[in-house]
């Protein structure tokens, strides 16, 4: 059984280096903000305790307004597609919701295999596709909670 938990930053690094940045230095899985004190990672652990998808989201305004971008999501390639993607996306949406700053949007830079993923959680498509140099092609995307 998948459970998800709150996480420290040093726990998410591993599987988004293997997932996000595979063949390039692991520094490169650490992201400015991983570290700030409002920043909020999730993980998603199997029966043996062992992470099997991370998350993170950071107050990072979008157009101007207060809003949490998601970034850094990655599952083992083994459980992609069985629904712990959701499960972590739940949770982030669920402790943005709860949160007293009052900031109820949300928004990522999904890469282009994903869209359909964020679309059935209720995101939808906020840019045209753009490259990520290190992570290839992307859209935004949004979501009101």
């Amino acid at each position: 059984m998948i459970q998800v938990r709150r996480a420290r930053p040093e726990e998410v690094i591993d599987l988004r280096h293997a997932v996000l940045r595979a063949g390039l230095p692991r520094e490169t899985a650490v992201f400015p903000g991983d570290d700030a004190p409002d920043t909020v990672h999730v993980v998603a652990v199997d029966g043996t305790g062992g992470i099997v998808g991370c998350a993170t989201m950071l107050k990072n305004s979008w157009q101007a307004e207060g809003a949490w971008q998601v970034r850094g999501m990655a599952v083992s390639p083994t459980l992609q597609r069985s629904g712990v993607g959701g499960l972590m996306l739940n949770e982030l949406q669920r402790i943005a919701t709860e949160r007293s700053d009052g900031i109820r949007l949300m928004w990522c830079n999904a890469r282009s295999p994903a869209i359909g993923f964020y679309e059935r959680h209720g995101w939808v498509v906020a840019s045209d596709e753009f490259v990520v140099e290190t992570a290839g092609p992307h859209f935004k995307m949004t979501k009101r909670l």
